[in-house]
């Protein structure tokens, strides 16, 4: 991605021509998001943008003693992207009275090199060393290897894990959250189950019976743990309060955080560009040439908004225009992991396992590409929409060695219904 050599102030060029562009006052302590005014047309129109500001506590802000309510916050995962948000929340619950200071991070317990436990070493220099080394999450940041211990006394809850492990994980916190919690999910993938597709946003509400919220985007980890600019997007339901509650907690001088009202146009953008990144690491992998890169991303980012309004006839053409749209597509195809793991495994010609290869290059990260990839040709092969799709079809056939990388580019713009895509997907449903 753009590897800005300095920190990025309140005044730089590119943040001055964002909040100009996203018609966004310099930060306070509590940031406006105002709506865009941008002359375009009506079909390009922005997502009104909720308002975050000081404002007078509500009546049940209260408790019987009249004392405010501070909201806790928990993380529920601890691998490179969940240890950036514990830091970007931390600096955050600090300053903010509404919050309680100390965020405690869910760890999955493993034993280090050196012998010692991850929790301990992370509670003791305030590190996280084996999934984001050199970077301090911030004092008030507490690793909990016990997950019901660490959430027990949260009312909001941050999940950030695995999407293949958050069945289990719903599953062990069935009873043991407080009724008033709210969520928001950072996972990117989705859970296939029998009677179809289920967004991990939906998993958590239905097995917790909680709101939950989601946020994606242009979000290369290390790169806002380095506190270089990026944005991201706020998915919310109905509740245009807690959004901005969600905005106001996340957004720092270098982490520009916006909301609109479509969850699963937000969340399936997020869970669908890992495909396309491995389709851009495979033209990588073979040299293809930018040319053929753009090309891959363009039909990719055509499969993932008519795969999306397919699903979900609520979804908005206009969050692909979002940081969680276009935006984290670019991103990902350019730097993130499952990129760089189907380049490797395009140059090996398909022979190395991307088990292995996940192993030997991400040090116990996990990739998302390959197991959503697996997901997406499930829902496709099941109602009869592999034709429509030849991009995503083609990654999944890859990946399993059904075929060759160099297939990305001999199958991926087969054209068979293509006024599906063009914007009749809803008569299909």
């Amino acid at each position: 991605m753009y590897g800005f050599s300095a920190p990025m102030t309140p005044s730089s060029p590119l943040i001055l021509a964002l909040r100009l562009h996203n018609s966004i006052p310099p930060p306070r302590f509590h940031v406006s998001f105002s709506s865009v005014s941008r002359s375009m047309s009506p079909a390009m129109e922005p997502q009104e943008r909720p308002q975050v500001e000081a404002s007078a506590p509500r009546s049940n802000d209260f408790s019987s003693d009249g004392v405010a309510h501070k909201s806790k916050v928990t993380v529920v995962g601890s691998g490179n992207w969940g240890s950036v948000a514990a830091k970007l929340l931390a600096s955050n619950t600090l300053r903010l009275g509404s919050f309680h200071d100390e965020v405690r991070m869910w760890v999955y317990e493993e034993t280090l090199t050196s012998g010692a436990k991850l929790t301990d070493v992370i509670n003791s220099i305030n590190e996280n060393v084996k999934y984001l080394p050199g970077v301090k999450l911030g004092k008030n940041v507490v690793a909990d290897p016990d997950l019901e211990n660490a959430v027990k006394d949260a009312n909001m809850l941050v999940f950030v894990t695995p999407h293949q492990f958050m069945e289990g994980i719903c599953r062990k916190l069935v009873g043991k959250i407080k009724s008033n919690v709210e969520a928001i999910s950072l996972i990117k993938g989705m859970e296939v189950k029998m009677e179809g597709p289920c967004m991990i946003s939906s998993l958590i509400s239905q097995q917790l019976g909680i709101n939950c919220c989601v946020l994606m985007g242009a979000n290369i980890a290390n790169e806002i743990a380095m506190e270089k600019f990026s944005e991201a997007t706020v998915g919310y339901r109905e509740n245009r309060q807690i959004a901005n509650k969600w905005v106001q907690l996340f957004s720092t001088p270098y982490f520009l955080v916006t909301a609109v009202q479509d969850v699963e146009g937000v969340e399936l953008c997020g869970t669908l560009k890992n495909v396309v990144a491995l389709a851009a690491g495979f033209v990588d992998g073979l040299e293809m040439g930018n040319n053929t890169k753009a090309a891959i991303m363009r039909i990719g980012l055509r499969e993932m908004k008519a795969f999306s309004k397919l699903l979900f006839s609520s979804v908005k053409d206009t969050t692909f225009f979002e940081s969680c749209g276009v935006a984290d597509l670019i991103t990902t195809c350019l730097g993130g992991r499952n990129r760089k793991v189907a380049e490797a495994f395009a140059k090996n010609g398909g022979k190395r396992s991307f088990d292995e290869l996940e192993a030997e290059m991400l040090q116990g990260q996990k990739l998302q590409g390959v197991s959503t990839a697996r997901e997406v040709y499930e829902v496709l092969s099941h109602r009869g929409w592999l034709e429509l799709f030849p991009l995503f079809a083609t990654v999944h056939e890859i990946c399993i060695g059904h075929l060759p990388p160099s297939a990305i580019v001999e199958h991926s713009e087969r054209r068979a219904r293509l006024s599906l895509l063009d914007g009749s997907a809803t008569q299909y449903c």
